[in-house]
């Protein structure tokens, strides 16, 4: 068993670090000794049993109830159910919406072109036609009157971010959700990384704007305790304004000759374990531990975000209003790829994001209250990337690979193409990703998002070959 262990320790050796701060993308680091070992054994207690049967395993029942009470005081009520994670949370909100409209024959739902993709995923699954609009080109945020523009009679499920991945901000929650209102549209607030933290930010003295409950027409809200919450992967909540609401996502079927199946999610058998995990770190942190950590964080963000503009080269984009920030290049003498890149041999994951609208090239950093007291080691590696990107240069993609690429149709590439562009990016004879990525990202960049989502698939379908 030993032997067993130390096998999975050499395996995980190889991963990003989940603490001390240095991965600013992926994870939630608390900094708090000991709370990885009572989720570690909460889990352990629970993780046999079934989240299928609420009846058989009464605990489960408990703890869910207890974690969706713990997110409803924070957002304003409701009631709701506890998910795998923020994408399951989104796609049962937006199949709630469908089903709460069965006369709608070709619905669809209104998205601000920064919500998550866990929407367009929704959008492929359930049959909901995403109609995708601009964000202001400036703060990156939600533009009420083009979103209220876009609603039309088979409009499902109108969508804001509090705040969005890529750039922090907060959407005009207020307004969109009265133009929901005003044709009598769902409206959902994906606050699925905000809605832990953006409450005690405000308790804080941080000006955030009402984006629960407390804001009419707001009918759901996703948050993920396996964020802010500082809890294990996988536990989210989606809390809907009321019960029938709710009930388009719960599913039942009587019909074969095994036990009635009732799920409140997509999943059915679901292990104990993540609930657990979450209901013990919620207990032990508490509210005031909450506090805590929502000013460490707070901290940590605004040095950083101070840091990065006496950092020659970068901008903050946009004016973020939470605990994320994404930095731009402010000229094009060196590439953010290259930074990234500088920043891992340095011993930091910063988070390279692809251009898109008006949303330059731009690395993405999510602060946790572990950053807090290491913020002058991050801008000084962060300083000293960038003169390290400088002296190298811009990126160069071969104009002739570019040429390729941009011949290349998503849908009809075939696997010699894909084989010819692997070549390309010196990705043969199954080495593996290098340790400097700017190269590929630089080639990725040179696709537009249809082809590089299906490049990035076949890249997928290959690294799982058994």
């Amino acid at each position: 068993m030993t032997g067993i262990l130390d096998e999975l320790r050499a395996l995980r050796a190889q991963d990003l670090p989940t603490h001390g701060g240095r991965t600013l993308a992926y994870v939630y680091d608390s900094g708090l000794a000991g709370l990885d070992e009572l989720a570690a054994a909460a889990h352990a207690l629970a993780s046999s049993a079934n989240g299928l049967d609420p009846t058989a395993f009464p605990s489960l029942l408990r703890m869910e109830n207890d974690l969706v009470a713990a997110a409803a005081r924070l957002l304003g009520g409701g009631v709701g159910a506890a998910t795998s994670g923020g994408t399951e949370s989104c796609l049962l909100a937006v199949l709630a919406a469908r089903e709460g409209r069965p006369e709608v024959a070709n619905p669809n739902m209104v998205l601000p072109s920064t919500a998550h993709a866990a929407f367009q995923k929704a959008a492929h699954l359930f049959r909901v036609r995403a109609k995708t609009v601009p964000v202001d080109a400036k703060t990156f945020r939600a533009d009420p009157e083009a979103m209220a523009a876009a609603i039309d009679d088979d409009t499902v499920l109108v969508v804001a971010s509090a705040p969005s991945y890529a750039h922090g901000v907060i959407d005009p929650i207020t307004e969109i959700a009265a133009a929901a209102a005003a044709r009598g549209v769902r409206m959902h607030v994906d606050a699925c990384i905000g809605g832990w933290v953006l409450p005690y930010l405000r308790r804080l003295g941080r000006p955030v704007p009402e984006f629960g409950f407390a804001v009419e027409g707001v009918t759901s809200i996703s948050v993920d305790l396996h964020k802010y919450a500082y809890c294990p992967k996988g536990v989210s909540v989606l809390l809907h304004a009321d019960a029938e609401s709710r009930r388009g996502h719960y599913f039942s079927s009587a019909r074969w000759p095994g036990y009635t199946m009732l799920n409140t999610t997509l999943q059915s058998t679901r292990s104990g374990g993540p609930l657990a995990a979450a209901w013990a770190v919620l207990r032990e942190i508490g509210d005031d531990g909450y506090l805590r950590l929502a000013g460490d964080t707070l901290e940590a963000v605004t040095r950083i975000r101070e840091g990065i503009g006496e950092v020659d080269g970068l901008e903050v984009l946009g004016d973020p209003d939470s605990t994320l920030i994404a930095v731009g290049a402010a000229s094009d003498e060196f590439d953010l790829f290259t930074v990234a890149d500088e920043m891992k041999e340095r011993g930091w994951y910063v988070q390279p994001q692809f251009a898109y609208e008006s949303s330059p090239v731009n690395l993405h950093l999510t602060v946790t209250a572990a950053n807090r007291g290491s913020e002058a080691e991050f801008l000084g590696d962060l300083r000293d990337a960038v003169a390290a990107a400088r002296a190298a240069g811009p990126v160069t993609v071969d104009p002739g690979v570019a040429a390729f690429v941009a011949a290349l149709d998503p849908d009809t590439l075939t696997a010699e193409q894909f084989a010819g562009l692997l070549a390309a990016a010196g990705l043969t004879g199954g080495s593996g990703l290098p340790a400097r990525m700017a190269g590929i990202n630089a080639l990725l960049a040179e696709a537009r998002p249809a082809l590089r989502e299906r490049l990035l698939l076949e890249f997928l379908g290959g690294l799982y070959q058994s």
